[in-house]
C-alpha cells in the first residue's frame, strides 16, 4: 500500500507586494536560494528561461541531515500572474513530487500566496524514509514551515517593492 502518493501540504500567507511584482519573484527559480531554507540554487540551464509547460529548469536542496541533491524539474501549469507550477523529477522522468503557487489579489495592493506541495509517484528520498507516517509527519511540518519562510523573505526582499 502506497502510503506517500497524494500526500499534500498548502500554506497561505498574505504579502505586502503587489501580485503583477510577486509574479515576478515565484517565477524567479534562478533567485529560489536566496529565498529558500532548503533551496540552496536553482537555474534555468543554457536557454532563455520560457514559463511554459514543459520547460524544464534544475533546483538544488540541501536537506537537515547535510545532504545536498541536484533535481530535474518541469514546469507543469502557467497561468500568467496567478499560478506556476512544476514537477520535481525522479531518474526516470516520473513526478517525485508537485509544488505549485497560487496568487491573488489581496486588499491595499497585498496578494494572497498559497503554496501547495504534493507527493507524486516517483522515487524520492522521502519516500525511501517514509516507512514510518513519522517521518514523514516530520516531513511535511518541514516543508510547511520552508515554504511560508520562504514566501515571507520574497516578499521582504528589497525588490519586492521597487
Amino acid at each position: 500500500m502506497d502510503l506517500i502518493t497524494g500526500t499534500e501540504v498548502t500554506v497561505a500567507r498574505v504579502v505586502p507586494v503587489p501580485p503583477e511584482r510577486m509574479w515576478e519573484l515565484v517565477t524567479a527559480v534562478d533567485r529560489i536560494g536566496e529565498w529558500s531554507p532548503e533551496t540552496i540554487d536553482g537555474g534555468w540551464g543554457d536557454d532563455e528561461p520560457k514559463l511554459v509547460p514543459g520547460t524544464r529548469f534544475t533546483g538544488r536542496n540541501r536537506f537537515p541531515n547535510g545532504l545536498e541533491a541536484t533535481a530535474v524539474c518541469e514546469i507543469t501549469e502557467v497561468v500568467p500572474g496567478e499560478v506556476f507550477a512544476w514537477s520535481v523529477l525522479d531518474e526516470d522522468g516520473a513526478a517525485g513530487s508537485l509544488w505549485r503557487y497560487h496568487l491573488s489579489a489581496g486588499d491595499g495592493g497585498t496578494t494572497v500566496v498559497r503554496q501547495t506541495f504534493r507527493h507524486g509517484p516517483g522515487d524520492t528520498g522521502a519516500r525511501e524514509e517514509a516507512d514510518a507516517a513519522a517521518a514523514m509527519d516530520d516531513r511535511l511540518v518541514t516543508l510547511c514551515a520552508n515554504m511560508l519562510a520562504t514566501i515571507a523573505a520574497m516578499s521582504a526582499d528589497p525588490s519586492a517593492t521597487d
